[in-house]
């Protein structure tokens, strides 16, 4: 079944082509689909999410949401932007408004930013070269983000090095697995991505490995080099393995076609929606899942 993180992408997708360019229509709509998401009791769902979804509820703006946090948000929908929007300013355009609905704190930004720069690198590019992509982040985010841009670079060092991604993730002292602050996913994601910037299975495989927040980084990375290596990129029977109802697989397709034609500039583009009572009786089920893994762990065989 897919994470919550898959779910965000899917209603920036359906928000984008609700905006047609203009980015005030999209953070209105994504607003009110994250208020609607907030009630189908989504398992997994961030500290920070969740408080913006409830402000918006109480009546604050889009603009003010936001909760100061620096966590994985706002880089686990990100990838989606650089994959479908052409003009690097665009992308920052919309990746901010993304970022500051949930999250306030720029550090939270900065790290949507560089995947979203990541996936359009992937995408447009048959090869990968680091430094071109590390120097359109350093533009974006500029002195502020030095810190990121540091860990970043230490990132393509390890990469350059021949170390593996959990090598470099221990080197951040995540050797407990990679935890939701976003300058400790984002680096680790992007090391990853530039350890097997065409080898979708590898890649993902390589920062679930890794562990702590798995479904967030793997959806990162899985994003990044998706955006590269397109959907027959993706091993079959991953795909095929997917149970998921109602946002299949196919109406994930749907979902996309429908962006790239309202892209295209194709008039009265309409993204499939889904019925929020099969969402939340979905949920329902999800969250059983969840809490019978929870509580089997206590039991032994540990």
């Amino acid at each position: 079944m897919i994470s919550d993180d898959t779910e965000h992408t899917c209603m920036v997708a359906q928000s984008l082509i609700d905006a047609g360019g203009d980015v005030s229509k999209f953070t209105r709509s994504f607003a009110r689909r994250l208020r609607w998401w907030i009630l189908g009791l989504p398992a997994g769902v961030g500290k920070a999410t969740a408080r913006s979804g409830i402000k918006l509820w109480l009546g604050a703006s889009p603009e003010k949401a936001g909760v100061f946090s620096a966590g994985n948000g706002p880089a686990m929908r990100a990838a989606i932007f650089g994959a479908a929007l052409n003009d690097i300013p665009s992308i920052l355009e919309f990746v901010r408004a993304s970022s500051r609905l949930t999250h306030s704190d720029p550090k939270a930004e900065y790290g949507a930013i560089a995947v979203a720069l990541a996936a359009k690198h992937s995408h447009d590019n048959t090869t990968s070269a680091a430094n071109l992509w590390l120097d359109e982040v350093v533009d974006a985010v500029g002195e502020d983000g030095a810190e990121l841009i540091d860990l970043l670079r230490q990132a393509i060092q390890s990469v350059g090095a021949g170390e593996t991604t959990q090598t470099f993730a221990d080197s951040l002292g995540l050797d407990r697995g990679v935890t939701g602050y976003t300058y400790h996913t984002v680096p680790v994601a992007i090391h990853a991505w530039l350890s097997y910037p065409k080898d979708f299975r590898s890649a993902v495989t390589s920062i679930i490995e890794c562990g702590g927040d798995a479904d967030t980084t793997a959806a990162i990375v899985g994003g990044i080099v998706g955006a590269g290596v397109g959907p027959d990129g993706i091993p079959g029977e991953w795909l095929d393995g997917v149970w998921e109802w109602p946002r299949s697989v196919s109406w994930m397709r749907r979902l996309g076609d429908a962006l790239a034609n309202s892209l295209d500039g194709a008039h009265s583009v309409k993204s499939p929606t889904v019925n929020p009572i099969a969402v939340l009786l979905r949920n329902l089920l999800f969250l059983s899942v969840v809490l019978f893994h929870g509580f089997r762990r206590l039991a032994p065989p540990y």
